[in-house]
């Protein structure tokens, strides 16, 4: 880890929408100023999988700690991808881990076509071609490299709205009619080279210049380009494409680019393609692009255009801030204090006579310190609790029943009350039932004087049987039983054992709910059995 600062969110993009103005962006401002940890990496990570698996490391550790956010986007994961014939891009936008290796392959595969062009483009143009790595460059061959790109890409556009009136594509149609123009601007020797979409075997579209140049053009808030590589298309005729080759003087090796937007906008955006263009000459620019979403997730792994890639020189400490000073003293205190990880939590929680289950369910809903405390005197106010009652109450829906129907927030549902409320039910002065409508009754009861465990422990048997919910003794429940079980004796020879869970029912419905269910299946059982005999 190289780094660890701490950092304030920005604004970010709500909305944006095209206008004959241009592109209006809307920001909301609901994260600006919140503070967000940056943990970096030096560049050490080897594989695709490699930084999956040191993302799922930091996160784990990061959990650990039990002071970070937790849920999407909660954590996010920006992806530096650098490879020796290519540059460093910086990838925003992924927060589902297991994207990261789709990813970076991808990105990889982008600098990789992209370097391949590169060295053909050079090679038709009798330029020395760019080394395999980058660590070779030369400053006057890439000077001399710009020089002949920008001779050979003038930005020279021709209005070509008049071989459009009639178009078949409705887009350019109605665009037409909103006084936007046809514009066009030759790339000379790009033929063949701005590419067609294809997809792989994996469903990601292969990387081509054609999308490079679209991102580009988009910065000027178009929808987007036309390019002679993928037509005729969309409306476009054969026709259409003799027409503009014709009109722009074009040989076989050159392609054109068109774009359809009121005139001093497709002016901005085929200077932007147009750099792009002959930034391909070159190796690919340092960058920060976004992964393509659909519907909340990753498209297929690919990436757009965002931003130049900023210099270490943004990165300086907070004027306003004094510098803080980490004593030796200090840093040893918090060494030696750290959080237990998952696998300490773990070993703890299996000294407990609870299953693997409510150990694993536990752990994942953070609530272990919460369960030791029930079982350590005087943590949570209360006797020490039996392990199995307290993680099943720990689980259970019982705190957000009591948070709804009291219309008290969950959070401040204390863990003291479900404590106590165990205990009671244990010690036999509550029934399951009683546990959300006691609960209820005790948060809406501030008058009362709860200064000790014993004083809550007498106003909450008093409530209970006040409210009915005290437990049925053993003779209560015998003589129910006995009376169900001669009124279904006829039931019960014919379903012998599996007449236990209808009659079961029947049981805890006549006792009101004030039977523990517990004492009624055991006697139940047991009284079929002798019907059996």
């Amino acid at each position: 880890i190289d780094v660890v600062c701490l950092e304030e969110d920005s604004a970010r993009k709500l909305e944006s929408e095209l206008t004959r103005e241009g592109e209006v962006v809307y920001y909301t401002l609901d994260r600006l100023g919140m503070p967000l940890v940056e943990i970096a990496t030096a560049p050490d990570i080897q594989t695709p999988e490699h930084a999956k698996e040191v993302a799922l490391h930091l996160g784990t550790i990061l959990r650990d700690t039990r002071l970070v956010r937790r849920g999407l986007g909660s954590i996010r994961q920006d992806l530096n991808v650098s490879i020796a014939c290519g540059v460093r891009v910086e990838i925003k936008g992924c927060q589902d881990l297991d994207w990261i290796p789709k990813i970076i392959r991808i990105e990889m595969a982008r600098q990789l076509h992209m370097y391949r062009l590169c060295n053909q483009l050079r090679q038709e143009a009798d330029l020395p071609l760019l080394p395999p790595d980058r660590r070779l460059d030369s400053k006057p061959v890439e000077n001399r490299v710009a020089l002949s790109a920008l001779s050979r890409l003038p930005f020279k556009t021709q209005d070509l709205t008049e071989f459009f009136t009639n178009s078949s594509s409705q887009m350019i149609q109605d665009s037409l009619r909103s006084e936007s123009v046809v514009m066009g601007l030759k790339l000379k020797g790009f033929a063949g080279k701005i590419g067609c979409k294809e997809i792989d075997e994996e469903g990601s579209q292969l990387p081509r210049l054609g999308r490079e140049l679209a991102s580009s053009a988009k910065q000027a808030g178009v929808a987007g380009i036309f390019h002679s590589d993928e037509l005729p298309a969309y409306g476009i005729t054969e026709k259409d494409v003799n027409n503009v080759r014709e009109a722009m003087s074009l040989s076989e090796s050159d392609a054109f680019i068109l774009c359809v937007a009121p005139s001093w906008q497709a002016e901005l955006a085929l200077e932007s393609a147009l750099l792009r263009a002959r930034a391909a000459y070159h190796r690919i620019p340092g960058e920060v692009r976004n992964v393509v979403i659909r519907k909340g997730s990753p498209d297929d792994g690919t990436t757009t255009a965002m931003r130049p890639l900023p210099s270490g020189a943004r990165m300086y400490p907070e004027t306003d801030i004094q510098i803080l000073n980490l004593e030796s003293r200090r840093w040893e205190e918090i060494s030696t204090n750290l959080p237990m990880n998952k696998q300490q939590r773990l070993l703890r929680l299996q000294k407990y006579d609870i299953s693997s289950n409510q150990v694993e369910a536990i752990l994942g809903n953070e609530l272990d310190d919460i369960f030791v405390s029930g079982l350590t005197d005087n943590e949570l106010s209360s006797p020490i609790l039996p392990a199995k009652p307290w993680a099943s109450i720990l689980l259970d829906n019982s705190r957000s029943e009591i948070s709804k129907k009291s219309d008290i927030p969950i959070s401040n549902i204390p863990w003291e009350l479900l404590a106590l409320l165990v205990y009671s039910k244990e010690q036999g002065f509550l029934t399951r039932e009683g546990i959300v409508p006691i609960g209820c009754k005790y948060l809406s009861s501030p008058d009362e004087d709860f200064s000790t465990f014993d004083k809550k422990i007498d106003w909450l048997s008093k409530t209970a049987e006040i409210e009915g919910f005290v437990p049925a003794d053993s003779s209560s429940v015998e003589e129910v039983i006995d009376a169900i079980i001669s009124d279904k004796i006829d039931f019960i020879k014919d379903k012998g054992m599996a007449a236990v869970g209808p009659l079961m029912g029947m049981v805890m419905a006549n006792l009101g709910g004030s039977a523990d269910g517990k004492l009624v299946n055991s006697i139940l059982l047991e009284k079929i059995k002798q019907v059996e005999k």
